[in-house]
């Protein structure tokens, strides 16, 4: 394992069915590839060595005896090679014939599991050749010129640089209580899986859900190989499955139904797993009493390390084809939490500030489907659009234009005069476009929403977001500040989809045509005045820095607790240009805004440690109440240190 990444591998050789020799040559081939590309564990179908299709020939001692020397062939070819491997395997131990999964490094047999579960239903007729582990007692035997413990209890080895591994074989993990779950509770992180599974209509979808939710149930990486082309086809097909799962998520996956042998290669990132095993409690707590053997593996060289993972870099993002589903979800839960309150507080007015961004534009569209929903007028929605020193006719326009077009309540209110004596009050010069200058308009248009929230009996909705939150980027006691944050666990990234899905699926062509200019309008807070064209002269994104690396550092920074070096890996990665969602960004710029991000991150605790209640949507939240509880006075120096040295 380097960087918290273990590269492991799900192989489907060829075979033919009862020649050990050939299977035992097309094994050590797949292995000799994988050492070649730094894999450190490998995993091949259940009885690899024989085939699984011998059927009664497994009764025949020349075959049992056959596959015994195929195995120290294997040792001896494996002799040198630092890769783990795992082969399936028929073992005699006295009057028992078992179907074992063998664990090999360096010429020796680190250890050897027994199949539990045998299927006797259908096609499947195990139990006429196999004994189940159940029936099996301690015992050692002599085999591939080794002596080797056998025994039903759980293994978990244990690699050189301490990732723990467990394996069952195939049925196993279809049963009600997999041996995956026990080895899991012992600190297995990785589970392998040697399988025979033949392919039926509809078998390929389940087995996928099968296997991903149980690497998601367990928290582990699974890597599953299953037998494929070159087994009987007497009555059933092999198709050849190779898939390799993390904690609910299909990594990747072989070809099926190919004839050609094939290795599937992945790196399982265990530092993410390990970090979701400590924080998730209900796993602590089921941990409890769960013992395994533990099996150290044969210390390793030290490899080059490359990434070859896909990083996401917009990890709020769903990658898949349904973002309408997921959107009509994010919505539902703004929805649901905002007419809680408006039901708990009878209330039937709301305020909303409106300048013509996109956060404001997402919250006013969350409050018109909450009246919507609850069967209230629209023209109790309050939209309140405040133009200042810097409000663009753009923005103003947009905001003007969408609040027509959801038919809401319209008040326009200048805050210039208000702030000009304001500034005369304070002693403020009007020309320094200082935080002052900017932070007295941001808490002038806070206090005619709430004033003007008092005087509806209403309620002001507020608009900020999470990447706001994480850097800050908000005036305390001004546009932090509301009595609802619908937004305040969605991140700019993702506002722009939310609000691009109403564009394109739910509003007339004119308002359409105004939240898309809406999203390609530059984010700002429009504190200080247009540049000589009227355009938008102060950008936030100028300021504090791409909302794309943001967002990036903000889900791994708070999702999993990584520290900076690893952000910064997986970001390079990440913005590599190979994404064209994204901008390109070298090392230097993305080291440059991770310095900002934790620096600002720190500095700001203080304005979430008074959030304002909303609804959280996400796995990520800075929510003082629920998931993030950090002191407002915490040193960032550790971080900033580390950031320094990359």
């Amino acid at each position: 394992m380097q960087n918290g990444f273990i590269k492991v591998a799900a192989s489907i050789p060829s075979v033919k069915v009862a020649n050990c020799q050939y299977n035992v040559q097309q094994i050590e081939n797949a292995i000799a590839l994988a050492e070649g590309k730094g894999v450190e564990i490998i995993v091949f179908p259940e009885l690899s060595i024989t085939g699984y299709t011998c059927q009664d020939l497994f009764r025949q001692r020349l075959l049992i005896e056959q596959a015994e020397l195929s195995v120290m062939k294997l040792l001896d070819f494996t002799r040198s090679l630092d890769i783990i491997s795992i082969v399936g395997v028929p073992i005699v131990a006295g009057d028992l014939l078992l179907n074992c999964g063998m664990v090999i490094q360096k010429g020796t047999i680190l250890g050897v599991v027994v199949k539990t579960f045998l299927p006797n239903y259908s096609e499947f007729y195990e139990k006429r050749w196999f004994s189940s582990s159940q029936d099996l007692k301690p015992t050692e035997i002599r085999f591939a010129g080794r002596t080797v413990k056998l025994s039903a209890s759980h293994k978990v080895f244990r690699t050189y640089d301490g990732v723990t591994f467990g394996v069952e074989i195939c049925e196993d993990v279809w049963s009600p209580n997999p041996p995956s779950n026990e080895l899991a509770l012992s600190g297995a992180e990785l589970i392998f899986n040697l399988s025979a599974s033949d392919d039926l209509i509809g078998k390929h979808s389940y087995l996928e859900k099968l296997l991903s939710q149980q690497s998601a149930r367990t928290i582990t990486g699974y890597v599953y190989s299953s037998c494929g082309f070159g087994e009987s086809t007497q009555d059933v097909v092999y198709g050849g499955n190779a898939l390799i799962c993390e904690n609910g998520n299909i990594l990747t996956q072989g070809q099926r139904f190919s004839l050609d042998p094939q290795t599937v290669i992945s790196q399982i990132d265990v530092e993410k797993l390990r970090n979701e095993r400590r924080s998730n409690s209900t796993y602590a707590n089921a941990q409890r009493d769960h013992v395994a053997e533990i099996i150290d593996a044969q210390p390793v060289a030290e490899k080059d390390f490359e990434l070859i993972r896909k990083i996401n870099p917009l990890p709020f993002i769903p990658l898949t084809d349904d973002m309408f589903d997921s959107c009509d979800e994010i919505f539902s839960i703004q929805v649901m939490g905002l007419a809680k309150r408006l039901v708990h507080t009878h209330c039937k007015t709301v305020v909303v500030g409106i300048s013509g961004g996109l956060d404001s534009t997402l919250a006013l569209l969350v409050c018109v489907k909450t009246f919507d929903k609850l069967g209230l007028s629209r023209k109790g929605i309050v939209g309140v659009t405040m133009p200042g020193f810097g409000t663009t006719d753009r923005t103003h326009s947009n905001a003007m234009s969408l609040m027509e077009g959801l038919g809401i309540t319209i008040r326009e209110i200048g805050i210039a005069d208000s702030v000009k004596q304001h500034f005369s009050d304070i002693g403020q010069d009007i020309n320094v476009h200082d935080v002052t200058y900017e932070n007295s308009q941001a808490r002038e248009r806070t206090q005619i929403l709430m004033d003007l929230s008092n005087k509806l009996s209403g309620m002001v909705i507020g608009t900020g977001d999470l990447s706001e939150l994480a850097l800050g980027w908000a005036t305390y006691n001004g546009d932090h500040m509301s009595m609802y944050g619908v937004n305040g666990s969605i991140p700019k990234t993702l506002i722009k989809h939310m609000v691009r899905h109403v564009a394109e699926n739910e509003v007339d062509e004119k308002t359409r045509d105004t939240l898309l200019d809406i999203i390609d309008t530059p984010i700002s807070p429009e504190l200080t005045p247009a540049d000589e064209a009227g355009n938008i002269a102060q950008k936030t994104e100028d300021l504090v820095g791409p909302y794309e690396l943001h967002d990036f550092f903000i889900y791994y920074f708070l999702r999993y607790g990584y520290r900076p070096s690893r952000i910064f890996l997986l970001a390079k990665k990440a913005f590599d240009g190979t994404d064209n969602r994204v901008e390109t960004y070298s090392d230097d710029t993305i080291k440059h805004w991770l310095s900002i991000f934790a620096r600002r991150f720190f500095n700001q605790q203080f304005k979430r440690s008074c959030l304002p209640d909303g609804p959280k949507v996400g796995s990520v939240s800075l929510s003082p109440r629920g998931d993030w509880r950090m002191p407002s006075d915490a040193d960032s120096s550790l971080w900033l240190q580390e950031i320094d040295s990359l």
